[in-house]
C-alpha cells in the first residue's frame, strides 16, 4: 500500500527529533507500521504508531506498551528486533528492525501451496525463533502467515508481538478473543485461555494452510470456525493434496490436538522432534585430547574413542602419548699414546697438552666451516625455491572486466592454474560475460601452482519493479533507494499529474539504450534510475493584469516570454487573453508567451445620412452598434412605416467619429 502526505499525515514528520517518517507500509487493527529512518544511527527502521482513535483507552495502551517489553526481551535471528518505544503528544510507538520482504501470507496467494520441503524449512525457522520467546516466558497468541516475515536475502523472522502474554499468566481474555480466529486453539475458544501449546495449535493449523493452500476449517461466520475449532479434528493434509508425506501429516496431527497435554508442551519439543536429534536436546558431550597424530575430536558422551579411551566421568579425557625413544649417551674415544721424555719427537707433558688443544681446535674450525657451508647452500636452495623457483609465492593478478581467455593467460603467466570449470554471479558493474572476480580473490599471495578459478558476471540480478508513475516520489524513492542508483530528478509541468507524483521513470538497457521502466517488470540491480517528477500544471493567468501574471509564473519558476497585443471584445484591456509555453514539456526557466488585450476594435462611424432610418440601423447595427432611434411625433407616422420612408439626416457622434463595439448612435431625421 503507499500513501503520500495528503492522504497521511505521518509521511515526512519527525518521530522523537529521531525517526523520520518516510512511507507507510501496512495497517492493522491496532497500529499503522511505516518504513522511517532514524537520523541519529543513519539507518531504517520500522516503526510501528498506535492509531489516534486508540490513544484513549487505557486498555489498549498497555497492551501496546506490552508488545515492546515482551519483543524486547527476546533476541534471536529469526524474531524481529525491537529497537526503541516511546510516546509523543498522546501517541505510542515502537522502533524495530525493517525487514524488506514478503510475508508468508504473500508467499501462499502467489503459490498457493508450498513443497513439504519449503513448508519444513519455513516451520523450523519459525519454531526457532518461538521456542527463544517460549523460553523466555512469551506466548505470541497471534501466530498466522500474516506475522511471518520472508526477507529478500533469504532470512525467515517471527514478529508482531502484540497480544503476547507471560506463559505464567494464563488468564482468559474476557469476552473478545484476541488473535485470528482461523488459528485459535479450541482452549482460547472455550476459556479463553493459552499457553505455549496455543501457539503449537497455531502452528499446526499454519503448516496445514501451507501444505494445502487453504486452512481447514472454513464458515460464513467466525462463530462457525470457532465451533470446529472447539469440536473437530484437523483433517490430515494428504487427503487434500495427495502425495503429502505421512511424516507431516503426523505432525499436523499432534500439533492440533483438540486437548492440550496431547500436544508438544512447547517450541523446543516441536523443534527437536523434526531435527530427530536427541543429543542436542541433552547437549552432553565430551572432548577427547588424542595423540599428536589423531588432534582433537568431540566424542559424544557414553560413545567410545577409536583408541577406547576409558570411560570417566571427568569430562575431559587424555588419551596416552607415545612414549619418546631413549637414546645411549655417546662415548667420545680415548686419547692415543702421548710422547714423553728427551726423545726427538717426544714433548713435554705441558707441550703434548697444548699440541692436544691446538689439535681439538683446528678440528672444530673444520666441522664449523662445513656446518656454515651447508647451511647456506641449504639456505640458497631453500631461497630459490620459495622464491623464483618452483614452490614461490605469487600475488593473484586483478583480472576483472578482463575476457575469461585473457585472465586464463595473465593467471597462467604468474605460475598458477586455472580451474577448467567457470562459476557465475551477478555483478551490477562488470558486462555479462566479463570475469567478475576470482576464488581466490585478487592481491591475494598464494603458493605457484595453486589452482584459481575465475567467476564470470552474470549481469545485475534482476529485480521486480514497483508501481512507479503515478506515485507520490517520495514513496518511489524509499522502495528504489536500497537496490538502485538513483540519478537526480528531473521536473516536468503536467497538467494530467499532481504536484510530486512520478510521471516517468527511465534507466539504461545493457546495450547502452534508454529503457522505459513503467514498461519493464524487472530491472537490473544497481542501475541508474532517473524520475521525471510532475509540478504540477502551468499555471492560467488568462484574465490576469499582466503584472499578475508575471508573479504567478515567477512563482513556479517560469518567466514571461513575448508579449503581443490583440483587440478584444470580451477582455478587457490590460488584461491577459490567452498565454503558450515554448517548451514542450515545460520546465522550471521555460518561458510563456502572452496575449494581451488592447480591448474593443475602433471602428470609424460611415456616414448613414439619407438612408432611411431603417437601413441605417441595419448598417450600424451589424457593425456592433447600438442605434437609438427618436419617436416620430408627425399624425402620419401613426399610419405609415415611416422608418421605411424617412432619410436619417445626421448621426450623433457625427460620421467618421472613431467609435467601439457596443457604443450607442443617435439617429437624426426630419419628420
Amino acid at each position: 500500500m503507499t500513501t503520500n502526505a495528503a492522504t497521511d499525515p505521518m509521511i515526512g514528520r519527525m518521530i522523537d527529533q529521531r525517526y523520520r517518517v518516510r512511507s507507510r507500509i501496512a495497517r492493522g487493527g491496532m497500529a499503522t507500521v511505516y518504513l522511517a529512518t532514524d537520523v541519529r544511527l543513519e539507518r531504517r527502521v520500522a516503526i510501528k504508531i498506535m492509531h489516534g482513535h486508540l490513544a484513549d483507552d487505557q486498555a489498549f495502551r498497555e497492551r501496546f506498551i506490552q508488545e515492546a517489553r515482551s519483543a524486547a526481551r527476546l533476541s534471536h535471528p529469526n524474531l524481529v528486533g525491537v529497537y526503541d518505544q516511546g510516546a509523543e503528544d498522546d501517541t505510542a510507538y515502537i522502533v524495530m528492525e525493517y525487514i524488506p520482504g514478503i510475508t508468508l501470507r504473500d508467499l501462499l496467494q502467489e503459490h498457493h501451496a508450498l513443497t513439504p520441503e519449503q513448508a519444513t524449512d519455513i516451520l523450523r525457522a519459525v519454531l526457532a525463533g518461538l521456542a527463544s520467546a517460549h523460553r523466555a516466558g512469551i506466548v505470541h497468541r497471534d501466530l498466522k502467515p500474516e506475522n511471518v516475515l520472508l526477507a529478500d536475502d533469504g532470512r525467515i523472522k517471527l514478529g508482531d508481538f502484540g497480544l503476547a502474554r507471560a506463559t505464567t499468566a494464563n488468564t482468559a481474555t474476557g469476552a473478545a478473543l484476541l488473535g485470528t480466529i482461523a488459528y485459535l486453539s479450541p482452549e482460547l475458544v472455550t476459556r479463553g485461555a493459552a499457553d505455549s501449546r496455543s501457539d503449537i495449535y497455531a502452528l499446526g493449523i499454519m503448516l496445514y494452510e501451507m501444505l494445502t493452500g487453504e486452512q481447514p476449517y472454513k464458515g460464513d461466520q467466525p462463530m462457525q470456525i470457532a465451533y470446529q475449532h472447539a469440536n473437530d479434528t484437523v483433517p490430515a493434509p494428504s487427503a487434500a493434496v495427495p502425495g503429502v508425506p505421512p511424516e507431516l501429516d503426523d505432525l499436523v496431527a499432534w500439533a492440533t490436538a483438540r486437548d492440550p497435554e496431547d500436544r508438544p508442551r512447547d517450541a523446543r519439543e516441536l523443534l527437536d522432534h523434526m531435527s530427530g536429534n536427541q543429543q542436542r536436546a541433552t547437549g552432553q558431550y565430551r572432548t577427547a585430547v588424542l595423540r599428536p597424530e589423531n588432534a582433537t575430536a568431540i566424542l559424544p558422551a557414553g560413545g567410545a574413542s577409536p583408541d577406547s579411551a576409558p570411560d570417566t566421568d571427568d569430562p575431559t579425557t587424555v588419551l596416552d602419548r607415545t612414549p619418546a625413544d631413549t637414546r645411549s649417551p655417546v662415548r667420545r674415544g680415548a686419547p692415543g699414546p702421548r710422547r714423553t721424555g728427551s726423545q726427538p719427537g717426544v714433548l713435554s707433558p705441558a707441550g703434548q697438552r697444548l699440541a692436544d688443544l691446538s689439535a681439538r681446535r683446528r678440528k672444530r674450525g673444520w666441522i664449523a666451516l662445513a656446518i656454515v657451508l651447508v647451511l647456506v647452500l641449504a639456505a640458497g636452495v631453500v631461497g630459490w625455491a620459495f622464491g623464483p623457483g618452483p614452490w614461490g609465492n605469487v600475488r593473484i593478478p586483478e583480472v576483472t572486466g578482463k575476457s575469461v581467455s585473457q585472465a586464463r593467460q595473465l593467471l597462467e603467466a604468474q605460475g598458477l592454474q586455472t580451474a577448467r570449470a567457470t562459476a557465475t554471479r551477478f555483478d551490477a558493474v562488470v558486462a555479462k560475460g566479463q570475469v567478475s572476480t576470482t576464488k581466490p580473490a585478487a592481491d591475494r599471495e598464494v603458493r605457484k601452482g595453486t589452482a584459481v578459478q575465475i567467476v564470470v558476471s552474470d549481469g545485475p540480478r534482476l529485480i521486480t519493479l514497483p508501481a512507479i508513475v503515478g506515485q507520490p516520489v517520495s514513496t518511489v524513492t524509499a522502495a528504489l533507494d536500497d537496490d538502485f542508483q538513483l540519478q537526480d530528478d528531473q521536473y516536468e509541468f503536467s497538467a494530467d499529474a499532481p504536484k510530486d507524483t512520478v510521471i516517468a521513470a527511465t534507466g539504461v538497457g545493457t546495450d547502452g539504450a534508454t529503457v522505459d521502466l513503467a514498461q519493464v517488470q524487472q530491472y537490473g540491480e544497481r542501475g541508474p534510475v532517473t524520475l521525471t517528477v510532475s509540478l504540477g500544471p502551468v499555471p492560467d493567468v488568462a484574465g490576469k493584469s499582466v503584472a499578475d501574471a508575471t508573479a504567478a509564473l515567477d512563482a513556479v519558476g517560469l518567466t514571461v516570454g513575448t508579449q503581443s497585443a490583440q483587440f478584444s471584445d470580451d477582455v478587457a484591456s490590460g488584461q491577459v487573453i490567452s498565454q503558450s509555453v515554448q517548451d514542450d514539456p515545460a520546465k522550471q526557466g521555460s518561458a510563456v508567451d502572452l496575449v494581451v488585450s488592447k480591448g474593443p476594435a475602433p471602428i470609424a462611424l460611415p456616414d448613414v445620412a439619407g438612408k432611411t432610418v431603417r437601413d441605417a440601423t441595419s448598417t450600424l447595427e451589424a457593425l456592433g452598434l447600438e442605434v437609438k432611434v427618436p419617436e416620430c411625433t408627425n399624425i402620419l407616422c401613426r399610419i405609415s412605416d415611416w422608418k421605411s420612408v424617412l432619410p436619417v439626416t445626421s448621426t450623433d457622434p457625427p460620421a467618421k467619429s472613431t467609435v467601439h463595439r457596443g457604443d450607442t448612435i443617435t439617429l437624426a431625421y426630419d419628420d
